[in-house]
């Protein structure tokens, strides 16, 4: 079996379009962290400028001391929302790479065992076993980054649950001070 030129421009091709998806995906993560990190800074600055006049017009020092500690919750619930939404973006960016290098694999997959098929009508006699092998390798690693891709999910599946549980926690103590 011999690879013709075709097959190898549409191999090209393919590999060019995978890396500008690639480039896309980045292109558009760093876009969405980039007017986060802008909202950020410009509702930080504002607030700043707010809390100094607030400060500054405290006429004792119990009443600065209050003012601190009400101005304090706002911040760290704003923090957190943004640590979030970094968060979401980073987990919203990885889950489509993960969707095109897993579409990607399984056409390698598909061309591979093709291929393989094609080569076992021109092998010389006896040569079944070594093509069994291979395919029994290639069934094996396709297990094993199965497992290894819902493994990923289970784990990205628990530290989203526990960025939400540490977020609420944070927020519960955020809201306890306000109070005290």
């Amino acid at each position: 079996m011999y690879v013709t030129p075709e097959q190898i421009q549409a191999a090209g091709k393919a590999n060019v379009d995978t890396m500008l998806s690639f480039a896309a995906m980045q292109f558009a993560a760093v876009e969405k962290l980039a007017t986060l990190n802008a909202n950020a800074v410009k509702t930080a600055f504002e607030d700043h400028l707010s809390n100094t006049r607030a400060l500054f017009g405290a006429k004792d020092v119990q009443e600065f001391v209050s003012l601190q500690s009400t101005l304090a919750a706002p911040a760290i619930e704003k923090a957190l929302a943004y640590s979030k939404g970094v968060y979401e973006v980073a987990t919203e960016t990885n889950a489509e790479i993960s969707k095109v290098a897993e579409k990607r694999a399984t056409e390698w997959n598909e061309n591979f065992t093709s291929m393989l098929d094609k080569a076992v009508k021109n092998a010389p006699a006896g040569s079944d076993v070594a093509v069994a092998g291979i395919k029994s390798m290639l069934a094996a690693a396709n297990s094993a980054y199965d497992n290894f891709s819902k493994v990923s999910k289970q784990a990205t599946e628990i530290a989203e649950a526990n960025v939400a549980a540490a977020t609420e926690t944070v927020k519960g103590l955020a809201k306890a001070k306000k109070v005290a």
